[in-house]
Order: C-alpha cells, then structure tokens, then sequence
C-alpha cells in the first residue's frame, strides 16, 4: 500500500507540474522550443531525459537478460553519437535562430518539399519511439500494481498526453528535470540491491552463463555487433526531440555542453540498466525477458524504497515518451499542415492543431506498442523510417553542403528503395538490419547526384509554387 501510494502521488505530482507550468504556452513557438531560454545544465537533465527511455531501460534489460553484456556495448554507439553531436553539430546551430523543428532547417536547403517530406518521417519515427515507451509503461503497471497491460499502457499515455497538450515544450522539460533527478537516483540504487541479493559481484559472475560477460556472448557475431552498434549510432541521429533540445539556448556554448554532458552519462547508465538483466538472469533464469528490470525492482527492494525506484522508472518512460510526443505534434502541424496551408493558418489555429495532433498521435502509439512486443524491437523497427530518408541529406545540409530539393529527392528516393529491397526482397541478408543500407544507399545517391548537378553558391529555399 506504502508503494501504491507512492507512485499515486508521484503521478499526480508530475501531471499537475506539467499543467501548471505550461499555463502561459501561447504560440506553437512557445509550446516547441519554449522561449529559447534554457542552460546547459537544464539542457543536460531534458535531452538525458529524453532518451533514456523504456528502450533504453528495460529493453537494456530484456536484451542482456537474452544475450548478454554484448548490448551495452552496442548501445554505447548512441553515446558516441551524442558525443559527435555535441563536436559537430551542436556549434552549428546557431545558423538556424528561428527554427523549431527538423523541418524548419530543411525548408531552408531543401524547400517544402523537403520540410514536408520530413514531417511526414517525424511523426512516423516519432510515433513509434514513443510506442515503446508507452509499451513499457504498461509493462511496469501490469507487475507493480497488477493492472491489465493494456490498460497500463493507456492509463500512462494519458498522463502524458494531458500535460504535453496544456503545456508543450515547457510542461515536457519542467517534468523531465524532475524525473531525471529520481531516476538518477532509483535506477543505480536497484543495481546495488540486485547485486547485494545475489552475494556480490563474484556470486553474479558464477550464477550465470559465461557468455553473458563475453564481449560478443554465444549469439552474437562481429558482424552482427558491428551492425547492432551502427544501428544504435544512426537510428536516432537528429530525430526531432534531440534536435529540438538544440533550440532550447541562444548560446551554442550551452546546447554543446549539455549534449556532451548527455552523452557521457550515458555510457555507465547504460551499462547499469544492462546489468539488472544480468541480475535478473541470475536470480530466476526461467523470466520473461520483458520483465528483467521490474522482477529485480521487485524481489530485491525493500518496501517504500520500491516504489520510489518504481516512480524512477516510469520517470525514465514518461519522460522520454513526452519528448516524442511533443516533437510528433509539432511535425504535423508546423512541418506538414502549415507549409501546405500555404499561410492560412492561424497562430491561433495552429496552436489548436498542435495540441490536437499531439492527442492523435498519443493514440496511435499505443497501437505500435501492442503491435510489437519487444521494446527494443519497436525501436529499431522506427530507426527505418527516419535515417534512410532524412540523416544524409539534414547532416549534409548542418555541415555546409549546398545541397538543393534535387539532391534531397534523389537521396531520398535512393535510401527508401534500399530498405525496401533489402527488407522485403533480400530478407536483410547476412543479418545487416536494412536501417543500414538504406543510409549507405541514401549517401551514395545523394553524392553521385551533388557531383552530377552541384548545387548553388548560395542555399536557396525552392518553395512550391
């Protein structure tokens, strides 16, 4: 009772912080970048908080729990990603004051063609990201408070879905703040119980098999890893939310060192989720794989200290679901209905459609996340709607290139034709996930056509007629 009560309130809590700190949210401006007003430290807590999600998580866990440390090490290719965002791409920022989506940057380079072609993949990638998190919500209602999963999933969602729609960008990093504090704290802390409950750290060795320390595991080829890592470092490249927290400051100086700061947290995060499953493993080998991170929660803490963490993992959800939803809300109406509106869109009217595009896409998320069980799974299966289409062409654009709508649009032809064919056709070949070359074929195109047609001197914005 002394746990229920705890994460009643902890819920309550972060619904009404999210409410009232999204009072004065009066522009579609205001509910995507939320003033531009941010620093670094705040910047660190939000983008943290935004990936470290349920994939992250208890899929972690799931998948080290099956395989072994091997995914920590895959994973680690999204840190080195953060890392070279904050090197590369962070500095260059500050060429794009006024923008607050993907699509804004894209528009500039690639015209509306490229913006809408953008939003389209936001709210796609988007939607599916956030099919896991809310999939792992109904995950941790079903094995702590006994609720239906399904009806987890949708009780949780519609937490989410309440603030985000009253108070966008500001309700998503208020609550983040908060929740990254408490996972901070509740995700190490269940590790050290785990590991205390099985006899230390040498008891764990020996209490599974060895593979699981391997650096490869039983399962797993060079190959295989390579292509896992890969994944990791391209699928979630400049999707929407991450970018958007690259709007959060005026001062570059501040969105650098927030994401490199993100990124090197993630490193141990990481490697302390994947390791509950490695405890999950060792105190009752015959689990669910899913369940991992929630059966360690709940055999080896104690009453109160429970539902603490277990506010901090639905803290880890919740707060990456939200910055998934805002950034899909914003896609569809600044990136998609907007530039097709062709200016006869109000700001009120599109404040209004923002907040409803965020209730339509909150449902369709919970049809992603009972379509496909496996959390992880949802997540690479989104990766292919975005980075074969969208990552070669917006790098390229952040980096200097003077790349026109003709580069985008053969890019894009060229990436999407390469996951079909290799996914639909081949049947992913070798095991390389078709993620993978349908960025290699995305590149390839995109440059063969640069050095064909080259583009202008000047970026030139090709708007529809």
């Amino acid at each position: 009772m002394i746990d229920n009560a705890i994460i009643t309130v902890y819920l309550l809590g972060i619904l009404a912080l999210g409410v009232w700190s999204g009072r004065k949210v009066r522009s579609v401006e205001q509910f995507s970048v939320a003033g531009r007003s941010f620093g670094p430290w705040i910047i660190f807590a939000t983008l943290s908080a935004s990936f470290i999600g349920g994939g992250f998580s208890t899929g972690n866990a799931e998948k080290c729990f099956t395989f072994g440390v091997v995914n920590i090490f895959a994973l680690w290719g999204f840190s080195l990603k953060e890392i070279l965002v904050a090197r590369f791409i962070a500095p260059r920022m500050d060429r794009y004051p006024n923008a607050i989506s993907v699509g804004d940057i894209m528009e500039r380079h690639y015209g509306v063609i490229g913006q809408v072609v953008t939003g389209i993949m936001s709210v796609i990638v988007c939607a599916g990201i956030l099919g896991a998190q809310v999939g792992a919500i109904g995950i941790i209602f079903n094995v702590f408070l006994g609720i239906k999963i399904i009806y987890g999933i949708i009780i949780g969602c519609v937490i989410v879905i309440a603030y985000s729609t009253v108070g966008g960008m500001r309700a998503v990093v208020f609550t983040d703040i908060v929740q990254f504090v408490v996972l901070c704290i509740g995700i190490p802390v269940t590790l050290l119980f785990g590991i205390y409950e099985v006899g230390g750290f040498a008891a764990l060795k020996a209490a599974v098999p060895p593979d699981r320390f391997t650096f490869l595991g039983s399962q797993k080829t060079l190959l295989q890893f390579v292509v896992l890592f890969l994944s990791f470092l391209l699928g979630e490249t400049l999707v929407p939310p991450y970018v958007q927290r690259l709007f959060l400051s005026k001062d570059p100086k501040h969105t650098i060192k927030g994401t490199f700061w993100s990124g090197l947290l993630s490193i141990p995060f990481f490697a302390i989720t994947g390791m509950i499953g490695i405890v999950a493993l060792a105190l009752k080998a015959d689990l669910d794989p899913n369940l991992a991170m929630p059966y360690v929660i709940k055999t080896v803490l104690p009453l109160g200290l429970r539902g603490i963490v277990v506010a901090g993992i639905i803290s880890i959800v919740m707060s990456s679901a939200d910055s998934f939803l805002n950034a899909a809300s914003v896609a569809v109406t600044h990136d998609i209905m907007r530039p097709l509106a062709r200016g006869r869109l109000t700001k009120r009217a599109e404040l209004a459609t923002v907040r409803l595009s965020t209730v339509v896409v909150g449902v369709g998320s919970i049809i992603f996340a009972v379509k496909i069980k496996s959390i992880i799974d949802i997540l690479l299966y989104s990766y292919n709607f975005w980075s074969p289409v969208v990552l070669v062409p917006l790098a390229a654009a952040i980096m200097g290139m003077k790349a026109g709508v003709k580069h985008f649009v053969a890019g894009a032809i060229g990436g999407t034709a390469g996951v079909l064919l290799w996914k639909l056709w081949l049947k992913d070949p070798f095991g390389i996930d078709g993620l993978i070359i349908g960025i290699l074929c995305n590149g390839v195109v995109f440059a063969l056509v640069y050095m064909i047609m080259p583009g202008r001197k000047q970026a030139v914005s090709a708007r529809m007629p």
